[in-house]
């Protein structure tokens, strides 16, 4: 019994911290909430209307038919709209994380003040990923409303939609977080966006359905967690419940939780 009541109080306590080291976070960001989401609603919002309205209207009833997935949706625009939040959580969530990170790291050197806190490393990581997943869901919000008011893809709403919007915001806040300790500059994080978040915006089923593919690039586009994201947001926004994938849940969820115990482990190894 007493171990128990130590273990409780000993979760209890991660997750204040966690929550303390994220409102630290918050204090600095709701001052900058217009730029972050300004900022993170160009991409997507690009994309929607050059391949959405563009492409998509190009194509017509005809050529719309043939195009793998759409038929659920309605049109393409409407079937790109839930990788279009995905890829706006994404960018966002990694983005945000790893430059807050990086640059009290290397420029403010105040992050040895967050090292020096008298808490559990896994409340570091937690507490920076919750502020990544702040940034994630401001900006995948905001193209989230403009979406559905302009599509009337009401869908998106679903609280299974929105939960996987979650976990991809922390998924890739994580990645942030690891990110952020470990790149020598902030050219670094130009390389990792450059390598692992533009192509994953392009191959991670935001554009096109992965069924469609052949096995071996399948293979690929299953091996990128915005795969998951978009896959799963699509079915829960325009198929039945007893036809969701219920694995993107389990994948997203079991990245998160593999990457809070990296990233708790790389806080504790954490010199600066």
């Amino acid at each position: 019994m007493t171990r128990t009541a130590a273990l409780s109080w000993s979760y209890q306590q991660i997750w204040a911290d966690s929550l303390t080291v994220f409102w630290r976070d918050w204090l600095d960001l709701r001052g900058r909430v217009w730029q972050v989401l300004a900022s993170g609603l160009v991409a997507p919002l690009i994309y929607i209307f050059a391949f959405g309205v563009g492409l998509g209207g190009s194509l017509g009833a005809g050529g719309l038919s043939s195009v793998a997935g759409s038929s659920g949706a309605g049109s393409y625009l409407r079937f790109i709209l839930p990788g279009m939040v995905a890829l706006s959580a994404m960018t966002i969530s990694f983005a945000g994380t790893t430059f807050s990170i990086c640059g009290a790291r290397l420029f403010t050197k105040s992050f040895e003040e967050l090292l020096l806190l008298p808490v559990h490393p896994l409340s570091l990581h937690l507490g920076k990923v919750m502020a990544g997943i702040a940034r994630g869901l401001i900006t995948a919000l905001g193209v989230l409303v403009i979406g559905v008011l302009g599509t009337g893809a009401w869908g998106l709403l679903n609280p299974l939609a929105l939960l996987i919007l979650l976990l991809n915001c922390a998924v890739f806040a994580g990645i942030g977080v690891i990110a952020g300790l470990k790149v020598p500059s902030l050219e670094s994080v130009g390389v990792l966006t450059n390598f692992l978040i533009t192509p994953m915006s392009f191959l991670g089923a935001t554009f096109f359905d992965p069924s469609q593919l052949p096995g071996f690039m399948q293979v690929l586009v299953y091996s990128l967690p915005l795969s998951y994201a978009s896959v799963g947001m699509r079915a829960a926004a325009y198929q039945p419940l007893s036809q969701f994938p219920w694995y993107t849940v389990a994948v997203l969820a079991g990245l998160a939780v593999i990457l809070a115990f990296v990233g708790a482990y790389q806080f504790s190894h954490q010199q600066d």
